[in-house]
């Protein structure tokens, strides 16, 4: 009978072992649930869903019943789940639970699949997307560059980094339009035509080294400073040289005016060239919009492109064409678009510049322009501007330095060049080394030096003056805006036989110097009763000077008969004018080069035809100009009585 409590005990040690094994059981099931829960959501999303669903207390609690209940809550997402389980359910639930738990886990994993094959989809969308772009990218900014490419990059590169000074005609440059010399009434008369609030286009004209390129830069500075002027602080100098600029007739190629890259062509853009759109390229006059183009030798310009820049002036636009052109077709660029509709902007003022006469310039371009004349340089301005350079490359000149210069030269560049060539000459017998604190001296050696070894001749390789001489006379010519005096002689001997004498002139100096022989002919026998038929004449131009046009008639005429009366003639007047055949001094052209001419050739007085009275420059000190209408008035003033 004892026995039996025993087996009591035993039996209750087991069942409860039993139930605190399910127990431990069904825990670990909780915990593996919430692990799929936390695996599902993620942990942090996991407790942020438990406190939506208010399981966050549930999670926590270590009964068991508070535990399936928050899996349940989670699992459904249903946070009205509130009721006890009795030990009895737990399993049931738990099993719901997971029943549950499974369909997600299907449900994410066959979500998660079909987002996998999407993304690759995508991917491979996207990729060939990329591969399109990186293509269009390569064909528009392709880098042509390799080791061999860029090493001479980075030679050019180095190279850029060293330089020597700055030329000498750099260096020395006007800055100011106080610093030009001897073109005051240039300056003013352009500077009144560039500034005006309707700026006119210019035609310079004038010989080379005078000034002309720099004046014209600077005006168009002075222009900008002026209040209400027309052009604006950016406004460009553009500036080219007609000689040497070129174009293609078939209008593949015009630096001046710009031109059409058709597809066909290498210079058009790869990506236009694909889809067949010509591209069209601006040209000088669009870059100089709203400033100045300044052409050099504006009449060495090919006569078919003068005619289309005149086109341009008139239009203050330059239009384009092109076979290749389609306003229809798509794709094309609205500049290219804007650009063959209604063309590019070129509004500017034209100043040209050239050596050559007037009327060897296009008269289209003189009816359209304003034009001024730049005056020859006198040895006065060359002295003034050897002096100014002087000062600025700290240089101490002897005395006569500037007055050797200015008898080699009437060109302020090429005087320029001179004082810097004798500088260099200088520096270089001072040990090569320029001390900033002293002047570098420059003597007439120097000069000398420099002159020799450039073989340069006198400017004014005549010189007037000295005693009357029966037969000889001084002309005057001009070639290139530059005035000179021709040296022109003659004697005469009795014929052979009367009435058959001849006249001898130089073969080289041209038909209608040869012609003023036979008119002086006329008027000597008119003047003197004397018949040069009678004579043999010989008449000469000392050095075979070419006379181009009659201005030479009153020098010859003077001459023959100073020769045939044996009458002395002054050697410090010169004389001009074309003579007709009744004795009259006509009009002749180039009288300001003319009298510039006779001043720097030693010359006191000029005879001229009265009828170029307002052609004289009646300002040039140290000229006698006097008005003449016939020979017989050239007479008095030039031959001595006898």
């Amino acid at each position: 009978m004892r026995r039996l409590p025993q087996k009591r005990n035993r039996m209750n040690k087991e069942a409860l072992g039993g139930r605190l094994e399910r127990e431990g059981l069904l825990r670990r099931q909780v915990k593996v649930l919430f692990g799929l829960l936390a695996n599902i959501y993620g942990p942090d999303k996991l407790v942020v869903k438990a406190g939506k669903l208010e399981a966050l207390s549930g999670m926590r609690s270590d009964i068991l019943e508070e535990q399936v209940i928050a899996l349940q809550k989670l699992a459904f997402e249903d946070p009205t789940i509130d009721s006890e389980l009795a030990r009895g359910d737990i399993p049931k639930a738990i099993e719901q639970v997971q029943d549950q738990l499974a369909d997600m886990i299907a449900r994410k994993w066959v979500e998660e699949k079909i987002e996998r094959k999407i993304a690759e989809r995508m991917q491979d969308r996207h990729d060939d997307y990329v591969r399109e772009i990186k293509s269009q990218i390569l064909k528009e900014d392709s880098d042509p560059e390799n080791a061999h490419t860029l090493k001479k990059y980075a030679m050019l590169e180095k190279m850029e980094t060293r330089r020597l000074s700055r030329s000498a005609l750099e260096y020395l440059r006007p800055r100011s339009l106080k610093e030009v010399v001897g073109q005051d009434a240039a300056m003013k008369a352009l500077l009144a035509k560039i500034a005006s609030p309707y700026p006119q286009h210019v035609l310079l004209y004038g010989p080379p080294g005078i000034g002309k390129t720099t004046v014209a830069r600077l005006v168009l500075e002075e222009a900008k400073k002026i209040k209400r002027s027309v052009f604006a602080k950016e406004a460009p100098f553009i500036e080219v040289d007609g000689a040497t600029l070129r174009w293609d007739p078939r209008e593949a190629t015009n630096p001046l005016l710009g031109s059409v890259h058709d597809p066909i062509y290498q210079g058009a853009r790869r990506d236009l060239a694909e889809i067949g759109i010509p591209e069209p390229k601006l040209g000088l006059v669009s870059d100089a919009h709203g400033g100045v183009l300044f052409i050099d030798e504006i009449g060495e310009l090919d006569p078919i492109l003068q005619n289309k820049l005149l086109k341009v002036l008139e239009d203050k636009r330059v239009m384009f064409d092109s076979s290749y052109y389609d306003p229809d077709q798509s794709g094309i660029p609205k500049y290219i678009r804007k650009l063959f509709k209604e063309g590019a902007p070129a509004d500017f003022v034209l100043i040209g510049a050239t050596t050559a006469q007037p009327e060897d310039v296009s008269p289209a371009f003189r009816s359209r322009c304003a034009e001024v004349y730049f005056e020859p340089l006198t040895p006065e301005h060359i002295r003034a501007i050897v002096k100014g350079a002087a000062r600025r490359l700290r240089a101490k000149l002897s005395s006569t330095v500037s007055d050797i210069i200015s008898e080699y030269t009437i060109e302020g560049r090429k005087a320029v060049g001179i004082l810097a060539d004798a500088y260099a000459l200088a520096v270089f017998d001072q040990g090569g080394a320029v001390d900033s604190k002293k002047y570098v001296s420059i003597t007439q050696d120097h000069v000398h030096q420099v002159i020799q070894s450039s073989r340069l001749a006198p400017n004014v390789p005549i010189k007037a003056g000295g005693p009357p001489v029966v037969g000889k006379t001084f002309g005057l010519g001009v070639w290139n805006y530059l005035g000179s005096i021709l040296e022109i002689e003659a004697v005469t001997f009795a014929a052979k036989e009367k009435g058959h004498g001849s006249l001898r002139f130089n073969e080289s100096a041209g038909s209608m110097a040869k012609d003023s022989v036979f008119n002086a002919a006329s008027v000597i026998r008119k003047l003197t009763g004397e018949d040069v038929a009678n004579y043999d004449v010989h008449v000469n131009v000392i050095g075979g000077g070419r006379i181009d046009g009659p201005s030479a008639g009153l020098a010859v005429t003077l001459a023959i008969w100073s020769a045939l009366q044996n009458r002395p003639l002054r050697q410090d007047v010169a004389v001009t004018g074309e003579v007709s055949i009744q004795g009259r001094v006509k009009a002749v052209g180039g009288l300001f080069e003319k009298i510039y001419g006779a001043k720097q050739s030693g010359v006191k007085g000029v005879l001229i035809p009265r009828e170029n009275e307002k052609d004289v420059p009646w300002g040039v000190k140290g000229v006698d100009v006097r008005l003449v209408d016939t020979v017989e008035e050239a007479i008095q003033h030039i031959a001595l009585q006898i």
